[in-house]
């Protein structure tokens, strides 16, 4: 039963990857044909970065392939860990994006070119920037649903491109307007500087997984739980890691120092069976029963 929700759960990441990688690239084209059309080189930037959106879709498409791989015997713990390593790899595509288009900018400035702006501009920018926003609000939806580091992490990807499309429609009204067009490579500088800040925010959220930063931050939560296990006296040493679907915890617990082992077993597995109860996310707990010494008398 696990496995086949595994498969389920995956088919539907892919599914959505798919689409979204779909989309993307139909953006990418018409951004990108119709600004070296029209010599704006804002906008080619801005059709350059939805490509790149496309190709993190294939780095998505496979990270999820491989994390999604059945347990074995070289990784008992799974492979979830790959999706959010491959998140750092759409955050690599980003950084190069951005490195890509700062250099145009600054080779625009050398040799400047006027751009040739007409309604086919804003009509494309305007389409695609539609597109851009029913993505990112879906695919963000369903990564928040599927607990899914590589579509929260490409939803992201996707609102920088929806910001910076959105900058390059206003830098074609200035320009139309008269506005000088040194604006053109000065704003495509600027997305590149935004596109750089999104890829390190991915690289700083993947990490907190792969460094094994606490999954749950509040340890009482996972306490009360605890001591509502009946022959628990106290509880502590509280740890927990994974990803956001894929919490660890080990804990220690206290008890009656003459408690027959059979009877511990039995709490243990119900401590165990209380936390994945309430907090669905956790799949893996690690209880270590102690003895708690009587306290003695006080003279």
């Amino acid at each position: 039963m696990e496995e086949l929700n595994e498969k389920s759960h995956y088919k539907r990441i892919q599914n959505v990857l798919i689409i979204v990688l779909l989309l993307n690239w139909a953006v990418a084209a018409a951004k990108f044909i119709y600004g070296n059309l029209s010599h704006c080189v804002s906008m080619s930037a801005d059709g350059l970065h939805s490509f790149s959106d496309g190709t993190s879709n294939i780095v998505g498409l496979i990270g999820i392939f491989l994390a999604y791989q059945p347990k074995d015997k070289e990784h008992p713990y799974g492979h979830k860990k790959y999706e959010t390593f491959f998140s750092l790899g759409i955050a690599a595509l980003l950084l190069l994006v951005s490195f890509e288009l700062v250099q145009q900018g600054l080779q625009r400035f050398s040799k400047p070119l006027v751009p040739t702006i007409d309604i086919g501009n804003f009509i494309v920018m305007a389409a695609t920037l539609l597109i851009n926003i029913l993505v990112m609000r879906y695919e963000l939806k369903c990564g928040r649903e599927l607990k899914s580091d590589i579509l929260v992490s490409d939803s992201m990807h996707t609102k920088a491109d929806t910001l910076t499309s959105l900058s390059v429609i206003v830098t074609l009204a200035a320009i139309k307007l008269g506005a000088s067009s040194v604006l053109d490579p000065i704003v495509t500088i600027m997305i590149a500087l935004f596109i750089a800040r999104e890829a390190f925010e991915i690289a700083r959220q993947s990490s907190r997984v792969l460094c094994d930063e606490a999954a749950i931050l509040d340890d009482k939560r996972i306490s009360d739980i605890v001591l509502g296990v009946k022959g628990v006296r106290t509880c502590h040493k509280i740890r927990s890691r994974g990803r956001p679907d894929d919490i660890y915890i080990d804990l220690h617990v206290q008890v009656a120092p003459d408690m027959h082992v059979n009877k511990a077993h039995a709490i243990s597995y119900a401590i165990e069976e209380a936390i994945k109860k309430n907090i669905p996310e956790v799949t893996d707990v690690v209880v270590h029963v102690e003895p708690k010494e009587k306290t003695p008398p006080e003279p």
